[in-house]
């Protein structure tokens, strides 16, 4: 008898609930420290996740939850950026 696959589970670090990994974004921080959305999840570097939905970006830009998350201060651009790149991927 075969055990059915685990499924990887993130939480968001807007909202706070977790999630199966491919329902969320990952956010990652380049070893070169550049912060960009990562859609296909191999990209190297530090990673954090975030639901598609503006709102919890909304609520990790309040918490600075992504800052904490990757160790560093990150820019107002960074964020319009990734808003910006997270209506695209919708």
């Amino acid at each position: 008898m075969q055990q059915p696959k685990k499924i990887p589970l993130r939480q968001c670090v807007g909202c706070r609930t977790q999630r199966p990994k491919r329902e969320l974004v990952r956010v990652v921080r380049s070893p070169e420290g550049q912060v960009c959305i990562d859609l296909t999840g191999k990209k190297p570097g530090r990673g954090a996740y975030i639901c598609p939905q503006a709102e919890c970006l909304k609520k990790a830009v309040k918490s600075r939850a992504l800052g904490r998350a990757f160790g560093v201060e990150i820019p107002q651009e960074v964020f319009e950026e990734l808003a910006r790149q997270l209506e695209e991927a919708k």
